[in-house]
């Protein structure tokens, strides 16, 4: 055998399994799976025609909270004034229970400031208006700044303009641009397809959740629908259309339908309204048919859909890597494997949600902190018990995530695989070996590899010779 056949043997190997990830699954196997998201994936489309909003409802506002129209303005001048002149001297304070002085007696006696403010749009564009800000305030302007002010028509003409925050925009844009050159420089195209993934999902939150919900759909059935869209749409768009991606969203769904279920049962349980700051109250104040309980569950479930997308992706990959680098692992040892991952991978992600809840909710804790209530108190208000439960119910659902995203890896990619007689095997009419993402051959039904492969090499060998 010449030194040119005796490489033709690794060459066909090569061409099995060097096109990337392998995906190891048979044209049957990809049938089931087909068979089972074919429906899911009709019956979200179905559910978004049927509960599509066309549009938020309209609304005239109240000039409440956040529920007031707002313009863009500008800072065009600040002084400094005596507070006195301006009848902002701040009232004195008595001494606290401890002895210390009052709060903000560092500031006493100097100057306020006075900023002359003009609004830049809307059909008062040009008008201008004074914005007394205090010593001790947290927020002070400078000229040329950009500020965002509320709007109340009803208001006395000197009162109807009042700053409602500064204008963000420029910073804002700024970091999303660094955002996303990042993950495009080190994702290349799956970070460009990354970016468009989460397009789609804001664009599925702003036109179908938001409105639908303000219609007055049911919010359980609405973010079921418009999160398996997301779903749907960000692991197909980002991982391809493969078996591989399949068995991620099988592990997704199974363990959202978790969470709901979960969910549901302790919000009943543990008596939570759902209604618990301000906010919360100004939406059921205008949308009274809103059903805020169900908005509740509706945010566990939209909160925990992004992380459980990284555990069960993550999961896929490492069973397929896993079997990519030693063919002849059974189901039960490619199981065992990827669950010594998937165990570290639980560890990270408690702890990250459970931060996470806790930093949102840091200024909450300290004035529970400065009560000096007990751990036992602090748990069982609703305000906590809600943050509680939308926690622990979202750790539920990812935890069983890698175990069930992991043995649904393992079967599929193992199922199909090998002959009766081959070491390792799984049982199944023959071998199937994929170059792409699910397209296989299938080489010799119940022959060992290396006699298949030897064969080709003597034919490739006799035609080479014949050639000569």
């Amino acid at each position: 055998m010449s030194p040119h056949e005796s490489r033709h043997p690794a060459a066909v190997h090569s061409h099995a399994h060097g096109h990337g990830p392998a995906a190891p699954v048979s044209r049957h196997l990809r049938k089931v799976i087909a068979a089972v998201l074919i429906p899911f994936a009709a019956a979200v489309a179905v559910g978004l025609v049927v509960l599509w909003p066309g549009g938020a409802p309209p609304h005239k506002p109240s000039g409440v909270g956040f529920d007031q129209p707002t313009e863009q303005a500008r800072v065009i001048k600040v002084a400094e004034v005596n507070c006195a002149d301006v009848h902002a001297e701040q009232q004195p304070q008595p001494p606290s229970s401890t002895g210390q002085p009052p709060a903000g007696g560092g500031t006493k006696g100097k100057p306020c400031q006075q900023a002359t403010i003009k609004v830049t749009t809307g059909e008062n564009a040009g008008r201008t208006f004074q914005a007394v800000v205090t010593p001790d305030a947290l927020r002070h302007y400078t000229t040329g700044q950009e500020v965002v002010v509320a709007y109340s028509p009803k208001a006395p003409k000197d009162l109807q303009y009042a700053v409602s925050d500064v204008d963000r925009t420029v910073p804002m844009w700024v970091l999303a641009a660094l955002f996303a050159c990042a993950v495009v420089i080190v994702g290349r195209l799956r970070g460009v397809l990354a970016l468009v993934a989460l397009a789609a999902s804001f664009v599925v939150l702003t036109l179908f959740i938001l409105p639908a919900i303000l219609q007055g759909s049911n919010p359980l059935v609405v973010a079921v629908v418009g999160g398996s869209a997301i779903m749907l749409i960000a692991l197909y768009l980002c991982h391809g259309l493969t078996a591989r991606t399949s068995v991620a969203v099988l592990g997704t769904l199974a363990s959202l339908l978790l969470i709901g279920l979960l969910g549901s049962v302790f919000i009943n349980w543990a008596l939570l309204t759902g209604n618990t700051d301000d906010t919360t109250g100004l939406v059921h104040g205008l949308y009274p048919d809103i059903e805020i309980r169900g908005l509740l569950l509706a945010g566990i479930i939209i909160g925990s859909l992004g992380v459980l997308d990284d555990v069960t992706v993550t999961q896929t990959a490492a069973v397929w890597e896993l079997r990519e680098a030693d063919p002849s692992a059974g189901w039960r040892k490619l199981y065992g494997a990827a669950m010594r991952i998937g165990r570290d991978h639980i560890a990270s992600v408690v702890n990250t949600l459970v931060l996470a809840y806790a930093g949102a909710a840091l200024p909450l804790l300290l004035l529970f902190s400065i009560a000096q209530s007990s751990v036992g108190t602090v748990a069982t208000s609703e305000v906590v018990a809600e943050e509680v439960i939308r926690t622990l119910v979202g750790s539920i659902g990812l935890v069983a995530a890698v175990p069930l995203t992991t043995l649904l890896a393992a079967l599929v990619v193992s199922a199909d695989r090998k002959g009766p007689g081959t070491p390792g095997g799984d049982g199944g009419p023959g071998v199937v070996r994929q170059s792409g993402a699910d397209s296989g051959a299938v080489v010799g039904a119940g022959m060992p590899k290396c006699a298949t492969e030897s064969r080709t090499s003597r034919r490739g060998g006799r035609g080479r010779r014949r050639k000569r």
